[in-house]
């Protein structure tokens, strides 16, 4: 599959006029179609709702595009829980799933009306003590343990991950929150990461169903909601198969028939908490060609650094890179891409075939929609970008400025100590 950028050099030529390299661009277009997609996949479920994980890409802009879209926000902190109230989503359109969890917080979700997602058995005490009731509604979080295979790979290792509870803590949390007055009860789990399959979904739910089934024989609490959460990836590289969100639907709704129908449960909604896949594809990293070194290796120095998208220098991470106005050209020429930290992985590409870099180039660095601005951070006192959203119309529209000296400097305005800066 052959990545094609979402904007024009000569777009990109035009924006850099107004809007100084680096910058992150958002595609408006893809993003509504997309989420028009995932809506159409699952239909079929009358209760089906899409639980944006704001944690991906925390903009009110691009959260103000899903809601018009129909979809609710997954927040996992205090932050992403007052975005979400800032941009006009409330009650049940907020599910609140986080870990460790400050008392705080949870009196904060509760006073806004969201479901909590508790992910871990001793929470129910602590969140009795900070409401001094349990809420009716009420989600617990699953992890079943072991390894998690599709087609005898290996997609990822629950069993290694801090988060959820046992099986049998799902049991005894349902019973104890039953006879603290819940009434109506959700379950979750994210047992994989970006998976680029279209079988990981049908076989999480078909796992997540039955424990439904088996929680409301046993313990008789009313399942209303199921929530797959994450884990439906993107292709990164050029050569991935996409998946197919129409496909993996249509995988969940034979196993919703075969398990839940049969159950007496075709009342549960089926709810999906997706980041990445709505997300990832629709934003892009545009970064400038600023300087070449020639030593062992031949480098390219960019504009952007690990600052601006660290997801290369944190996991090794492959994002497909377009030499703006070079797409047709032979990629002959071998390059690490490389930031201007004081890091040695601070490398957007390593030994990468590409067309010839000259100073000035603009490159488009793919897919970094979803966990890629939000990343960030201020190592060596580098300041993020802006973001910018292209709209439908092609006209641009700044959703965040970039940050400035004055913004990094900005907790010490409790002393004098920098105020001469400048």
């Amino acid at each position: 599959m052959e990545k094609r950028p979402f904007a024009t050099l000569e777009q990109l030529r035009e924006i850099e006029k107004t809007y100084p390299t680096p910058f992150y661009l958002y595609d408006e277009k893809g993003i509504r179609e997309n989420a028009a997609k995932l809506k159409q996949a699952f239909s079929w479920n009358k209760g089906y709702k899409e639980y944006f994980a704001v944690k991906a890409t925390p903009n009110p802009f691009l959260l103000n595009i899903l809601k018009d879209m129909g979809c609710g926000t997954d927040c996992s902190s205090m932050t992403e829980l007052m975005m979400s109230k800032a941009c006009g989503f409330t009650g049940h359109d907020i599910m609140f799933s986080s870990n460790d969890t400050p008392p705080e917080e949870f009196a904060y979700a509760q006073k806004m009306g969201a479901i909590i997602n508790l992910d871990d058995i001793t929470h129910i005490e602590c969140l009795e003590q900070t409401l001094g009731y349990i809420p009716e509604t009420i989600s617990c979080r699953y992890n079943p343990g072991g390894v998690f295979k599709v087609s005898n790979d290996i997609m990822d290792n629950p069993g290694d991950s801090k988060y959820g509870m046992t099986r049998d803590q799902m049991f005894q949390a349902f019973k104890t929150l039953k006879a603290k007055g819940a009434k109506h009860f959700g379950i979750h789990a994210f047992l994989a990461s970006n998976t680029v399959t279209n079988e990981y979904y049908p076989m999480l739910a078909k796992i997540l169903f039955e424990l439904a089934v088996d929680l409301k024989e046993e313990t008789g609490a009313h399942v209303s909601f199921i929530n797959l959460s994450g884990g439906i990836g993107i292709p990164y590289r050029p050569d991935q198969e996409p998946n197919d969100i129409l496909a993996i639907g249509d995988g969940v709704r034979k196993v919703y028939e075969e398990v839940l129908v049969q159950a007496g449960m075709d009342d549960v909604a089926v709810c999906t908490e997706l980041g990445r896949f709505m997300m990832g594809p629709y934003g892009a990293l545009v970064t400038k060609a600023i300087h070449e070194k020639h030593t062992h290796k031949e480098y390219v120095g960019v504009d952007a650094c690990a600052v601006n998208l660290m997801r290369p220098a944190m996991y090794g991470a492959y994002h497909h890179i377009t030499v703006m106005g070079k797409e047709e050209a032979p990629c002959d020429h071998v390059y690490d891409v490389v930031g201007s930290l004081c890091e040695n992985n601070d490398k957007f590409a390593i030994d990468r075939s590409l067309p010839e870099i000259e100073k000035g180039d603009l490159l488009f660095i793919h897919d970094a929609g979803a966990h890629g601005f939000a990343m960030g951070y201020n190592y060596n006192g580098k300041l993020k970008s802006a973001e910018l959203l292209l709209k439908e119309d092609g006209s641009v529209e700044m959703i965040r400025r970039a940050e400035t000296p004055e913004d990094y400097f900005a907790t010490f305005d409790f002393c004098d100590i920098l105020k001469c800066v400048d």
